[in-house]
């Protein structure tokens, strides 16, 4: 059986997969076949393959291990998962009410997951999809003016690690010790300062635009729209402003100087991810390979029970991606 992948307009890339009773049959398969799944997602930036006989963690593990033999760390944690055992975790914990835009997996850390591999235990009752993004288009798609701002200048991630909101500094970085939070920070070109009620402040300026360092493309490749104060709900953003002040929200973007962006660039952003966006309903035994630097993720609302695993593969240095703007605190 070889892949064949079916493309479709707004439609995640599917190959649909006939003959596979087990998981011992369809581990064979995925080890004689991972080339040409790797070359779809090559092309592609992800491939979804359906039909294989994936019900439970450990059969997910078992695919995990032959397309990503290579396991990458969640590193500066942004939101809660549950650890499944096996290397396998939740793809998010957030409320099903709440939609995910799309982002690049990591994109504000100096090492990243090169591919995320999702898989569908059990598949929502509506909803839920896992959008995916060509980050390829979105570079071409936004305007120059804009491009040339963030070439030069970057993107700046503002964090507030507190227990009010979004997940504290203990959490993220999977440790009680202050100086270990330092020493990281200080070995990944974080600026950073405590507060008096335990809270971390950090900054970071990040590249926005890479190169994959395979297929010699250039993506746009981050998280500013993402996380930028325009992107909230307009309850929500006042909300967190009058809670945290402008200075003490959980996440804020800009570009690399400090510049706020407009509400109408962050619309423009956004625009642009919507554009790009496709999308596939969840059946159990779905896995879907995704390439983390041609394609951006997100995810859906949903009713329902839902349970979609995840793990990282192949880090990715962040030297090895030409980023336009070097990493600074």
């Amino acid at each position: 059986m070889s892949l064949e992948v079916q493309l479709e307009p707004g439609r995640t890339p599917v190959a649909p997969l006939t003959g596979l009773p087990d998981m011992a049959t369809a581990a064979d398969w995925l080890r004689s076949n991972r080339p040409a799944v790797m070359d779809a997602v090559r092309t592609n930036g992800c491939v979804l393959l359906r039909g294989l006989p994936i019900g439970t963690t450990g059969d997910f593990a078992v695919a995990r291990d032959i397309l990503l033999p290579s396991p990458a760390g969640y590193k500066e944690k942004a939101t809660p998962r549950s650890d499944y055992g096996h290397g396998v975790f939740s793809s998010t914990d957030l409320p099903a009410s709440q939609p995910i835009r799309l982002h690049n997996e990591n994109s504000y850390t100096l090492e990243f997951p090169g591919y995320l591999l999702f898989g569908c235990l059990v598949a929502p009752d509506t909803g839920g999809a896992t959008t995916v993004g060509d980050m390829r288009a979105a570079l071409r798609l936004l305007p120059e003016d804009l491009v040339a701002r963030f070439v030069d200048k970057g993107w700046l991630l503002e964090r507030s690690y507190s227990e009010m909101a979004g997940l504290p500094w203990r959490t993220s970085f999977a440790t009680d010790q202050r100086t270990e939070v330092e020493r990281y920070c200080q070995d990944n070109t974080i600026g950073y300062e405590w507060t008096e009620d335990d809270v971390l402040r950090t900054r970071q300026v990040r590249a926005a635009i890479i190169t994959h360092p395979d297929t010699a493309e250039d993506v746009w490749f981050n998280h500013l729209a993402f996380w930028n104060k325009w992107t909230l709900d307009d309850e929500v953003r006042d909300v967190l402003l009058e809670a945290f002040g402008a200075d003490g929200m959980p996440f804020a973007t800009s570009v690399g100087d400090g510049t706020d962006l407009t509400r109408a660039e962050a619309d423009t952003i956004n625009a642009v991810y919507d554009e790009v966006t496709r999308r596939e309903t969840w059946q159990v035994g779905d896995i879907m390979l995704v390439d983390n630097i041609l394609n951006a993720h997100g995810r859906e609302a949903f009713t329902g029970d839902r349970k979609i695993v995840v793990s990282m593969g192949h880090p990715i240095p962040l030297t090895d991606c030409k980023p336009r703007t070097q990493p600074t605190a």
